[in-house]
């Protein structure tokens, strides 16, 4: 064939085999990122990261702030170039640009100086403030103190934090002890020594006094105000000439006989322990010089911080702490304890998880099982999802309006009559606060229930039926078992919402200050038309209605803390309780 001139199409080594064809290479086009789903895994992580990150950073903030505000800090005693001398505690420090003024009470050869340093730093200066305290002598409870103005810095051995019951913090040394009228100067040792030996008898008498003042005295107040309405009931029902007028009279005035002969006792044993308290003074000297003579049972705690060690500032720490969490607060809410803050918030909590609950679950069962599916069951669904972008403030305007003004004003016409004008339910109190913040959180739980109820597979329903179980032997033994998961979720997301609300209590009962309990020992043991204190609403008292923003500032960041605590307590449980409930109707299924 090579004699043809004709060129053999398929050379050697390159004869394809039968039934073969040759393939052409073609170019491979690259796929798209968003094809994969890539950037939208990186953008949900990245959203899941930052928002983990901001609630973490926001945690952090509060334990920074809170957890040290129980440890004692050193104290400091500073002498200023205009001859103040001050001590305290610092704070908090920080710069800033001082005018022309700042530098007007240094003399005239320092200010030059003062200046020339202060632009050295870019125009900033240094300055920490100092919680001085002795309110009752400065009228000032802290003082900012520029680092130019500072002549000599010193932390001495021997100077002394009281901290009492009125007044707020004093600040001083050691000079005497006065007992029985005799007062003892010596070294701050030996006063020292002298304090420990009294003080804790002292103050067990001051608890004596509080309890015969705030128990034995309240329990004939309140017998005295029982025969009252008593008698006022008779006086509404038979009239003042009545036979059972005059024996109710009668038994209110041997009544009222008893109870003076019970207070005149009362009394003399409270004179007989403030008698014996007031012969105990500390005698205590500032910085500048001033003696100061303080009553030994208005000292709660004293201690020479810059004499202690690790172990003795973990003693005061949880002296501090135990006190913050067991006992009332004092000083205006900014020192002392929050319990009654605490006995509040979870009485409330608890009381509204308690009736939200059953009113979420059953409107979700008429919802989901009950109703005929129709624009009208869309047009109530809407509206719960609607109703929980209501303001907060406006479920305490309407729970203000129709529970105290309409419900409780009822109540008191019909079993407290007796009482009136003075409200006994028609005013803000524990039950009204729970309703509100019940109907608050009614389409949190609605929700989370109704799709917990169609996440029942439909086939345990009919196989229900065909053993022969109506529909509502069918939703409680089938249906509702197996959606309790999804109801508890439903609970504590309540429990999260409910806790931390503020503004509807402020009108329907949260008080500033509320040292009783709405359950206590005394008959009928639960009073839940009481005025209660809240954490979170003793959070914002702290914060803008406080005496002293500064001195309040360690109570704000401490009081978040334990809010925050109790909500993921009350939380962490319904989070068991729903563990062990799928747990066994998994295992069940």
């Amino acid at each position: 064939m090579s004699g043809t001139g004709l060129v053999d199409p398929h050379p050697a080594g390159g004869a394809l085999r039968p039934g073969r064809r040759k393939q052409e290479r073609r170019p491979r086009r690259a796929t798209s990122l968003f094809a994969h789903g890539e950037p939208w895994i990186w953008l949900t992580g990245g959203s899941l990261a930052l928002a983990l990150s901001m609630i973490l950073g926001l945690l952090a903030l509060v334990l920074y702030h809170g957890l040290p505000s129980f440890w004692p800090q050193p104290v400091l005693e500073l002498g200023t170039v205009d001859g103040r001398k001050l001590m305290g505690e610092v704070g908090a420090s920080g710069g800033y640009r001082p005018d022309e003024r700042a530098f007007e009470i240094l003399p005239a050869e320092l200010r030059e100086a003062a200046g020339r340093q202060v632009a050295e730093q870019g125009g900033e200066a240094r300055r920490r403030l100092l919680r001085t305290g002795n309110f009752d002598l400065t009228g000032t409870h802290f003082t900012w103190v520029s680092d130019f103005e500072v002549a000599s810095e010193r932390a001495p051995e021997w100077a002394l934090v009281v901290e009492r019951l009125t007044w707020g913090r004093f600040y001083g040394f050691p000079q005497a002890v006065r007992i029985d009228g005799v007062e003892t100067r010596a070294t701050p040792d030996e006063v020292w020594s002298l304090f420990e030996r009294h003080h804790p008898a002292v103050r067990e008498r001051w608890r004596e006094r509080r309890e015969l003042e705030t128990v034995e005295i309240g329990r004939q107040n309140r017998l005295l105000e029982r025969a009252r309405l008593s008698l006022r009931e008779v006086e509404l029902a038979s009239g003042r000439d009545s036979p059972r007028y005059a024996a109710r009279q009668a038994e209110l005035f041997e009544l009222e006989s008893q109870a003076q002969a019970e207070f005149e006792r009362i009394s003399a044993e409270i004179r007989a322990l403030d008698e014996a308290n007031a012969d105990f003074e500390l005698v205590l000297a500032t910085a500048d010089g001033q003696e100061q003579a303080l009553e030994m049972a208005d000292v709660v705690r004293a201690y020479a911080p810059n004499r202690l060690g690790w172990l003795e500032r973990l003693g005061v720490y949880a002296s501090r702490a135990r006190e913050f969490v067991f006992d009332e607060p004092r000083e205006a809410n900014s020192e002392g304890g929050v319990f009654p803050a605490i006995f509040g918030t979870v009485a409330m909590t608890l009381i509204m998880s308690i009736l939200v609950v059953p009113f979420g679950v059953l409107a979700a069962l008429y919802l989901r099982e009950y109703a005929k599916q129709g624009p009208l069951v869309s047009a109530v669904r809407i509206a719960v999802n609607n109703l929980a972008g209501v303001p907060s403030i406006v479920f305490g305007v309407f729970g203000l309006g129709f529970f105290c003004y309409i419900i409780g004003a009822r109540i008191d016409q019909l079993l407290f009559a007796e009482s009136l004008p003075n409200p006994t339910f028609g005013k803000g109190g524990l039950l009204w606060s729970a309703l509100t913040l019940a109907l608050l959180t009614l389409p949190v739980v609605i929700v989370p229930t109704e799709e917990a109820l169609a996440a029942v597979p439909r086939s345990m329903r009919e196989g229900s039926y065909a053993c022969g179980a109506t529909r509502w032997q069918t939703i409680r033994r089938i249906v509702l078992p197996r959606a309790l998961p999804g109801i508890m979720t439903g609970m504590i997301l309540a429990i999260a919402r409910g806790a931390g609300e503020v503004a509807p209590l402020m009108l329907v009962g949260a008080a500033k200050l509320a040292p009783m309990l709405p359950i206590d020992a005394t008959p009928p043991f639960v009073h839940p038309q009481r005025s209660f204190m809240h954490l979170g609403f003793h959070i914002y008292d702290l914060g803008f209605n406080s005496q002293n923003s500064e001195a309040a500032k360690p109570m704000v960041y401490t009081t978040t803390l334990l809010l925050i605590g109790i909500v993921v307590v009350l939380n962490l449980l319904a989070v068991w309780i729903r563990a062990r409930l799928r747990r066994r109707f998994t295992q069940g299924a």
